[in-house]
């Protein structure tokens, strides 16, 4: 799967059979190793077939001893080996170049489609996404990000200077939903800032980060800067317990609940990207000419990768102005989706059950109303352990939220699925109640021409990445702005030169005091 001279021609997974399935490897200090046990319970997300070989790592010895191969002043920094600042914006010129060929591309964005279904324009996306973040860390890119700042001291040879400075040996988990943007720009912000990290991405779609590490190997990546594990999580938990002590921060990215037992383990040495419960709020602004873009934007956002994006709309609330027009249109854009093409397809976290039983919950509260969808799938090959559900969307009356239903109607359903809420002038701030109930703030959109009703909204609520105006959305690939959730210290970004100085490296001051004595010097008299 990695013959780099002739892509043009290569399909993932091409003649793959279930005697012949594909090798997935761990790389462990500088070595490729397969796994001496494999998964038996990663299938095909299409057929439930014999998929992939994938190590099932049980001894985590070497990657301990990787990560004790780090000391806490990193691989490099500003006065060590800064030479690597400038190689590794090389690596990022060749990456770049090599993923802008057609047939590396196609390649990439087959391989995520295999593993993690998802239509074909998402695919691509991602990777042209990584693309362009290789592109802006090209050339001096890395090297920028280590910019510090100095001041004048209180006499002549004293200076105070700051400096960005790296952890050491740091920890990526990544999850399933995007296989190679969210593991390729966290490990790279990483090495960046001078870290050595341990990569551990989700098993179900690892192969695709393992092929993107090969190609920066090819690159020019020194295969010691770096550890790839494919594990359980519970391996991979029993990993991070055991080198608490050693490991100076884990980037997390994926379940709220996982996310804060790893912050337990590390004593919040961590960096969170974890549950999206994402909302858009449309307001009075009725605009007929805006009407089928919003409809569209809100489709895409609610239901995109069938909904299983961090920044997915969770919930909509839409002013009485549009509800008449909206609601019928949102429900004939969601009933294009099909499984031929991708637009809607299997539900990696979620199986049928577990979705069934929480749209009934949703549906047992007094006065919710279902606006479409709300059944599985039929006539497919979907194994058992995956969802394969319809767009699905349940309007819930506003005075629902304060009669004891909050957490149901609050909670994230990873899939294709929204709750649709409405309402009146007079309903604001009850509205900004809510969001201020929220436990988790990723992504939020308000769509408004109204600059005053921005501002109202904007003021009173704390999302991380806020889209805003009539073009507003809640899904967004970070290739031009930061991405990542606030109101939380432990927050993590991506994608921006900001959101990598911030997550991976720490601040670190040195003030020099130097320079002639000054004659009239003379110990102090004791007080």
């Amino acid at each position: 799967m990695s013959d780099w001279n002739d892509f043009a021609t290569v399909d993932p997974f091409n003649g793959m059979t279930p005697e012949s399935p594909g090798m997935v490897q761990n790389l462990v200090r500088g070595k490729w190793q397969s796994g001496k046990k494999l998964r038996n319970d990663i299938v095909d997300p299409l057929t439930g077939g014999r998929f992939l070989d994938v190590p099932d790592t049980r001894d985590t010895a070497p990657y301990l001893d990787g990560l004790a191969s780090c000391s806490k002043s990193g691989l490099h920094n500003p006065f060590k080996n800064t030479e690597r600042y400038v190689a590794l914006g090389r690596v990022c010129a060749k990456a770049a170049a090599l993923l802008a060929e057609p047939g590396v591309e196609r390649y990439f964005a087959k391989l995520i489609q295999r593993v993690m279904p998802k239509s074909w324009q998402q695919c691509m996306a991602e990777v042209v996404v990584t693309r362009v973040f290789l592109e802006n860390f090209a050339g001096d890119g890395v090297r920028f990000l280590g910019r510090g700042f100095s001041n004048p001291g209180d006499r002549t040879g004293q200076e105070s200077r700051g400096y960005r400075w790296p952890f050491g040996p740091v920890v990526v988990v990544a999850p399933f939903n995007f296989p190679l943007e969210i593991p390729a720009l966290q490990s790279l912000g990483a090495l960046f800032m001078g870290n050595r990290p341990l990569v551990k991405a989700d098993s179900k779609v690892s192969v695709v980060y393992e092929q993107f590490l090969r190609l920066l190997i090819h690159c020019g990546l020194s295969k010691q800067d770096i550890d790839l594990i494919h594990c359980r999580g519970e391996i991979m938990g029993q990993l991070i317990n055991s080198a608490a002590d050693q490991i100076r921060m884990v980037q997390f990215t994926g379940s709220s609940g996982v996310a804060e037992r790893v912050s337990a383990s590390v004593n919040g040495r961590v960096r969170l990207e974890d549950a999206g419960f994402d909302w858009k709020i449309i307001g009075p602004d009725f605009d007929e000419l805006w009407l089928d873009y919003v409809a569209w934007q809100s489709d895409e956002d609610a239901y995109n990768a069938s909904g299983q994006k961090c920044s997915a709309q969770s919930i909509l609330f839409v002013h009485d102005n549009w509800v008449d027009a909206l609601l019928p249109k949102l429900a004939a854009l969601a009933g294009r989706r099909r499984l031929d093409d991708l637009t809607i397809g299997p539900i990696l976290s979620w199986n049928n059950e577990q979705i069934s039983a929480h749209i009934n919950r949703v549906m047992d509260i007094p006065g919710t109303e279902l606006l479409f969808g709300g059944s599985a799938l039929q006539e497919h090959n979907i194994p058992e352990c995956y969802g394969a559900y319809e767009p699905t969307a349940i309007r819930a009356p506003l005075s629902q939220f304060a009669n004891g239903h909050f957490d149901l109607l609050m909670t994230e359903l990873f899939g294709p699925f929204q709750i649709v809420v409405s309402y009146g002038d007079k309903e604001i701030e009850t509205v900004l109640q809510l969001f201020e109930g929220m436990s988790h703030h990723l992504t939020a959109a308000v769509v408004s021409a109204d600059v005053l009703f921005q501002s109202r909204v904007l003021a009173a609520t704390v999302n991380g990445t806020t889209y805003c105006g009539m073009r507003a959305r809640t899904t967004g690939a970070p290739q031009n702005h930061w991405f990542g959730p606030s109101g939380d210290p432990r927050g993590a970004g991506i994608g921006t030169p900001e959101a990598i100085v911030s997550t991976w490296s720490a601040h670190r001051e040195i003030i020099f005091d130097q320079g002639a004595l000054q004659a009239d010097w003379s110990i102090p008299a004791s007080q």
